[in-house]
Formats: C-alpha cells, structure tokens, sequence
C-alpha cells in the first residue's frame, strides 16, 4: 500500500470521527493528513510528509481556534434559529441547582443538557425557557 493511501485513510477516519462528534477540528486535521497525501503523492520523503501534515493540520486548527476566541460567546440577539435548533427554541426545562459558574445540568428530551442563563439577573432554579443553543449548551431565561 503507497503511503498517499495510508495519508487517504487516516484523512477518511478524522471525516469519520467528526460526524459522530460534530468537532470542526477534526476537519482541520484531516486537510492536514490531505496535504500529507498530496505531499506523498509528489514523491517526497516520508518525514516532509509528517511536517506538512502537522503543519497544514495544526495551523489550521490554530487558526480556527483563534477565530472563536476573537469572535467571543455570541449575544442573544446574534444566534440564528434557523435549522434543527429552532425546534428546541421556546420549550421548557426546569433546573433544580445553579452551578457557581452560571451553568447547570437539566434533563431535556430524555437526557441530560448543560446550561448557561441569559439574563442580567442571578439565576435562580425553577423553570425556564430555552432561548437559544450555544453549541452544546442551552442558553435559558428564566420564566
């Protein structure tokens, strides 16, 4: 087996992994294992195609990373409620205890969700309503 192939499969396996975890970063990886195919495909030399592929890899990953951090947690009024999302935006939960941090862990279509409020208040518990999904956090406002 060539080494562009075994590059090939371990790009198909992170492409794998991140639609069962839904993380953006394994897609960074596997460009990163693409460019080690393309690299290998060239005829280069098995450690070149090592450095491209942490670096393509890794640098991407960085620089995504570095997106998220500059863009900061969302306000309220920037979430979209297009998509599967929608669906949950309005229902309602009720949360038994507040963590220190602001989050909390409340059951929700038959599991268990982590929480973040929204609202300039201290949160209590009780019930709320969900008012957008931040990733895989509801964001709640109290009823």
């Amino acid at each position: 087996m060539s080494e562009s192939t075994l590059w090939w499969i371990v790009a198909g396996f992170f492409v794998s992994l991140e639609l069962l975890t839904g993380s953006f970063y394994l897609l960074m990886l596997a460009l990163g294992a693409a460019s080690g195919a393309s690299v290998a495909l060239l005829g280069a030399d098995h450690s070149i195609q090592l450095v491209v592929a942490a670096a393509v890899g890794g640098g991407a990953v960085y620089l995504w990373h570095r997106k998220l951090l500059r863009r900061g947690m969302l306000g309220i009024e920037d979430y979209t409620t297009t998509g599967l999302g929608s669906l949950d935006v309005g229902e309602h939960v009720t949360v038994s205890k507040w963590h220190p941090d602001g989050t909390a862990r409340v059951h929700y279509r038959g599991s268990d969700w982590m929480a973040r409020y929204h609202g300039a208040h201290v949160p209590a518990s009780g019930p709320h309503r969900i008012r957008a999904i931040e990733s895989n956090y509801l964001v709640l406002e109290r009823l």
